[in-house]
């Protein structure tokens, strides 16, 4: 584990107090909030590839012709 200095601006400092509030440490608070951003930050690199994969005429025409051919799967 690693030991992290950082200098707060206004309005992080504002998000920590208001995070802290409730009476967890500012080390609890900054631990949540990384591990937040980062399920964040991969929840984007997931919605970018997915956006460039949607318009990728060569993968929609793949995903087109699986769907044809798994057509006589589908219950209804």
């Amino acid at each position: 584990m690693g030991m992290l200095t950082v200098d707060l601006d206004a309005k992080a400092e504002k998000a920590l107090n208001e995070l802290t509030s409730d009476g967890r440490s500012a080390t609890e608070a900054v631990r949540e909030a990384l591990v937040i951003a980062q399920r964040l930050h991969r929840m984007e690199l997931a919605r970018i590839a997915a956006e460039r994969l949607a318009n990728d005429p060569a993968d929609r025409a793949e995903a087109e012709a699986i769907m044809k051919d798994t057509e006589h799967l589908r219950a209804w």
